[in-house]
C-alpha cells in the first residue's frame, strides 16, 4: 500500500482499541478495496488480536481512497487503517510520483484494459451507490465498539463504483437501477469479470468461495472445467504464486526446505504468551493419580435417567476445582508490577474459569464468567457454548482474556499427563488426563478401576507446595467421592 496521504476532504480512520490492554492487531483480510464506496458501519477489514478474529466497521461513508497496510501485517492501535473521501468532497490532486502511481489508479487502469469504463470521482461524489444511505461529510456513526463491530451494519460486501458512472445531478442522465430482487455480484477483480464475460458466464449463477461469498478466479475456472490451482511457470523460473520451482536447501541440515510458514495470528499470540509465562513465572508442578470410577458411574446413572441434561465429566471436574479454589484462593490470584517497581498479589471476588480449547486456528482459552456461581449443569452448557464460539472464531477479546484460573482437558488427545505452561498472567492451571482402565488396590485387593491423572502447575510466588498439594488433593478426593462433595455444593 502507498504511504499515508491526507487532505481536508479525506477522513482517516485510525485502528481503534480492540480490547483492554491490547496495543496492536494483525490485518487478516481487507473486506473493501481502494475505490470502493462504503457506508457507515460497513465492515472494512478483518483483524486478529488476543486470539480473536473481529470485523472493524467504518465510521465514515464515502469512497475508499487508501488502505493502510497489507494482509498479514501488524498495525498498532491508533495507526491509520483506512482513508475515506466523504460524498461531495473534492478529490485530492496527487502531490508526488508515488501518489500518482497509487494502487487505486493502477486498479482503474486494469479495469480500463479489461474493457470496464470507470466513472470520475466527481460523478461518484454526486451519485451515491444504489441503496447507500447518505451521510454528512465527515460525520461518523460513533458506533465503533471495542473490537466487535456495530449494530445496524450495512452490507458487508464491497461496493465497486458502477460502470458508466452516470450521476443524478442536473443535466446528467440518471444511471439505470438494478433489478430490486437481483443481488449485486461480489466480484472485484477485473480479470475475473473479463474471464467470465469472454466465456459467456453469468456471474450471478456462480457461487463464490472467497470471503463473504466473493467470486474468485478459481470459481470461474471451475465453472469452465479448468483448474485454477496449478501454478503457471514464468520466464524467470518462478511460478505464478511466487515460489521458486527450484527447491532451496537448508544450510544447517542439508535437507530441502519444503515450505516457510510465518509466525503470526494465533500462533504468534500463543508463542508470545508462553514465552512470557516461562520467562516471568517461577512455576512448579504437582500431580496425582485418581480413581475416577465413582464419578464415571455417577454420571452414567444420571445419563440413564436424564439423557439430555446430564453434564459431561469435565463440568463435574470444573465444579470440584471451583470448590477447591474457594478453600485455596491463593491459586485464583495474579501478580502485577506496581509503578514503583514492587509487586503485589491481586485477589478476586469470584472465578472466571478458562477452558483450554483446541481449534483449527490454534489453542484458545475462553473463560466462563463468574463460574463460581454456576452448577455443574450450567457450567456444562457454558463450556460447550464458549468452545463452539472459539472453534468458529467468534469468541470476543473479553472471552479470551478475562480468565483467572484455567482448566485443561488434555485427556481428549489420549495422553495421561502434561507439564503445562501457565496461561499468563494467571497463577495456576489444572490439567486432566485421559480416563482409562488400570489395576488399582481397593480394600486391600487388586481391581480394575477407571483411573486418571490430575496435574497442577502453579506460580511459586503466590503460594507454596502445601497450598498446591492441598488443592490438588481436595479435587482428587472429590472425584473419588463425588456424592459427598456434591451434597455440599
Amino acid at each position: 500500500m502507498s504511504a499515508v496521504t491526507t487532505s481536508p476532504s479525506v477522513k482517516v480512520f485510525l485502528l481503534p482499541d480492540l480490547g483492554e490492554g491490547l496495543t496492536e492487531a494483525e490485518l487478516v483480510n481487507w473486506l473493501v478495496a481502494e475505490g470502493d464506496t462504503v457506508t457507515v458501519d460497513q465492515p472494512v477489514a478483518e483483524v486478529e488480536t488476543a486470539k480473536s478474529m473481529v470485523e472493524v466497521p467504518s465510521p465514515f461513508a464515502g469512497v475508499v481512497t487508501q488502505l493502510h497496510g497489507e494482509a498479514g501485517t501488524t498495525i498498532n492501535v491508533g495507526a491509520p487503517l483506512i482513508s475515506v473521501r466523504p460524498p461531495g468532497a473534492a478529490a485530492a490532486e496527487p502531490s508526488s510520483p508515488d501518489a500518482a502511481a497509487d494502487p487505486e489508479a493502477e486498479a482503474y487502469r486494469d479495469e480500463e484494459r479489461a474493457g470496464v469504463t470507470v466513472p470520475t470521482d466527481e460523478q461518484v461524489a454526486a451519485a451515491p451507490a444504489a441503496g447507500e444511505p447518505e451521510a454528512e461529510s465527515g460525520t461518523g456513526s460513533g458506533n465503533v465498539l471495542i473490537g466487535y463491530g456495530t449494530p445496524g451494519t450495512g452490507t458487508g460486501g464491497r461496493t465497486r463504483r458502477r460502470r458508466g458512472g452516470a450521476a443524478t445531478a442536473a443535466g446528467t442522465p440518471e444511471s439505470p437501477q438494478p433489478d430490486a430482487g437481483r443481488r449485486a455480484v461480489l466480484c472485484i477483480s477485473p480479470l475475473v469479470r473479463k474471464l467470465a464475460r469472454d466465456a459467456g458466464l453469468d456471474l450471478h449463477s456462480l457461487e463464490g468461495t472467497g470471503a463473504d461469498g466473493m467470486i474468485l478466479r478459481r470459481d470461474v475456472e471451475r465453472a469452465l472445467g479448468t483448474s485454477a490451482e496449478a501454478p503457471v511457470p514464468t520466464d524467470s523460473g518462478e511460478t505464478a504464486t511466487g515460489t521458486r520451482a527450484e527447491a532451496e536447501a537448508d544450510r544447517r541440515s542439508g535437507l530441502q526446505i519444503t515450505g516457510r510458514v510465518p509466525v503470526r495470528g494465533v500462533r504468534k499470540a500463543v508463542a508470545e504468551a508462553m514465552t512470557r509465562s516461562r520467562r516471568e513465572i517461577p512455576e512448579a508442578t504437582v500431580w496425582v493419580d485418581v480413581d475416577a470410577t465413582a464419578l464415571v458411574e455417577l454420571r452414567a446413572d444420571l445419563k440413564r435417567r436424564q439423557p439430555d441434561t446430564t453434564p459431561g465429566l469435565l463440568a463435574f471436574v470444573a465444579r470440584f476445582a471451583l470448590a477447591g479454589l474457594a478453600r485455596y484462593p491463593e491459586l485464583n490470584t495474579r501478580i502485577v508490577e506496581r509503578e514503583d517497581g514492587s509487586q503485589e498479589i491481586l485477589t478476586f471476588d469470584g472465578v472466571n474459569l478458562g477452558i483450554a480449547a483446541q481449534t483449527d486456528r490454534g489453542l484458545l482459552v475462553p473463560a466462563v464468567q463468574r463460574a463460581d456461581r454456576m452448577s455443574a449443569r450450567e457450567l456444562d452448557a457454558e463450556i460447550r457454548r464458549l468452545a463452539a464460539l472459539a472453534r468458529e472464531g467468534k469468541a470476543t477479546p473479553a472471552d479470551l482474556t478475562s480468565g483467572t484460573f484455567t482448566l485443561n482437558n488434555y485427556g481428549v488427545f489420549g495422553v495421561d499427563g502434561s507439564a503445562a505452561i501457565i496461561n499468563h498472567p494467571e497463577a495456576a492451571i489444572l490439567g486432566l488426563g485421559r480416563i482409562i482402565d488400570r489395576p488399582w488396590v481397593v480394600n486391600g485387593e487388586l481391581a480394575v478401576r477407571k483411573v486418571t491423572e490430575l496435574t497442577l502447575t502453579f506460580d511459586h510466588r503466590v503460594c507454596d507446595g502445601g497450598v498446591a498439594g492441598g488443592f490438588l488433593r481436595y479435587v482428587a478426593d472429590a472425584i473419588e467421592n463425588p456424592g459427598g462433595v456434591l451434597a455440599d455444593l
